[in-house]
């Protein structure tokens, strides 16, 4: 992470600023480069701070160091935001193996400071005025003289490349300096969304960055499977987002039918099925709710192919169905007890069933949206034909001992 300056000698103000710039810069940058190309993915904390992707091949084309100073002043040329940074990209491109051949990422340091025009430092900007020539002979000359010793390592390292090694990683750095302080980010950021301003902007860009910030704990995570996020994750969520304050409905392309006997069989043996046949529903109300299960999933998955939703997005919508559920069960098995009879807690099921399709019929999948009956109901028997690989406290079933029926039904299989 950047380094930051700390607040007071026992604050960690500043540094935590630090860590919450280097998150939010990430977010603009995105979107920023999301005018360009949807596929590029973004990353943290493997080889950079941040690290832009190419999608086909996963290689970095730009690692990028943030810097976030609270008051202005200049960078310097001894300074650890520099050598520090130049330290992190040669250990990255050892890594990678480019110091001597091959394509050399771009390698950013964004600062809210300013590179004072005559150092090294501002003939490292892009532009005209750069030289990356006389920028090298400014690195070694302040390199070689060791000097402060909170640098003298890193200033170390780096002349322990060849010259050549230097010269292709000098070409490679670019500093962008007075960049916008941690407050000011948020105009620009909803600028590079194209949300406009308005009643609901601040809404918006606030859904927005709660998102993100849930995705960079996912990336910063190493144990999580989230590896990086895309420009078109980025979009579809602002889109997602945008439409439900704008109350826009998600688009349905499949059209409901009769399953067909293949189609009903392929079913036979799965949970959903089971859920179902445990309160006794006969093979007709059995098809009836299968064509709701068969199609919504077939619309969910489009949805999601074609980036209209997000698989966060259906996590939300599938915890307001679980509530439905929740209230329907706890309503209709509250009486019921280790005498109740097998007809009568098989009746409460039915009940449970009825009163659940019922409330989620009119749940969109986007809140202020409209959509067709049938999705709900079927992403609600989704739920339960996922009951046996979620938590306990997660599962939803019909039957009043739905969860000693699961975990009966998975004990041959288990042994």
């Amino acid at each position: 992470m950047g380094d930051v300056a700390q607040a007071g000698s026992h604050s960690a103000a500043g540094q935590m600023t630090g860590y919450l710039y280097q998150c939010e810069l990430a977010l603009l940058e995105l979107a920023e480069r999301s005018w360009e190309d949807i596929s590029i993915e973004v990353r943290m904390e493997v080889l950079d701070d941040v690290e832009f992707l190419y999608a086909e091949t996963k290689d970095p084309f730009v690692l990028l160091q943030s810097k976030h100073r609270e008051k202005s002043g200049q960078l310097s040329e001894t300074g650890k935001d520099f050598w520090r940074s130049v330290a992190s990209w040669i250990d990255a491109l050892t890594v990678l193996g480019c110091l001597s051949s091959g394509t050399v990422p771009l390698l950013r340091l964004v600062t809210t400071q300013v590179a004072a025009e005559g150092t090294f430092l501002s003939q490292l900007r892009r532009g005209p005025g750069r030289s990356a020539e006389r920028a090298l002979a400014g690195m070694e000359r302040v390199a070689r003289a060791g000097e402060p010793r909170t640098t003298a390592e890193d200033c170390k390292k780096f002349l322990g490349l060849t010259s050549a090694q230097r010269r292709r990683l000098v070409e490679a750095i670019e500093i962008h300096d007075v960049s916008p302080l941690m407050s000011d980010l948020d105009s620009k950021l909803a600028r590079m969304l194209g949300i406009r301003p308005g009643q609901d902007a601040g809404a918006i860009l606030n859904e927005i960055k709660g998102w993100w910030y849930g995705m960079a704990v996912e990336l910063l995570d190493k144990n999580l499977p989230r590896a990086s996020v895309t420009a078109q994750d980025l979009l579809c969520r602002l889109e997602e987002i945008t439409d439900r304050h704008a109350g826009k409905n998600l688009p349905i392309t499949e059209s409901l039918r009769r399953l067909t006997e293949a189609e009903i069989a392929a079913y036979r043996d799965d949970l959903v099925v089971a859920q179902m046949q445990w309160i006794g529903l006969k093979d007709r109300s059995i098809a009836t709710h299968l064509r709701d299960y068969h199609y919504a999933r077939a619309q969910r998955s489009e949805w999601i192919r074609t980036f209209k939703i997000t698989e966060e997005g259906l996590e939300e919508y599938e915890r307001r169905l679980w509530d439905e559920w929740d209230h329907a069960f706890t309503r209709h098995t509250d009486d019921i007890d280790d005498s109740t009879p097998a007809e009568d807690r098989a009746a409460a099921g039915k009940r449970v069933l009825d009163t659940t399709m019922d409330n989620v019929a009119d749940k969109p999948a986007r809140p202020g949206s409209v959509t067709v009956a049938w999705i709900g109901r079927g992403t609600m028997h989704s739920l339960a034909g996922r009951a046996d690989s979620v938590e306990a406290e997660d599962r939803v079933g019909w039957h009043p001992d739905h969860l000693d029926l699961c975990r009966d039904r998975d004990e041959p299989r288990n042994k």
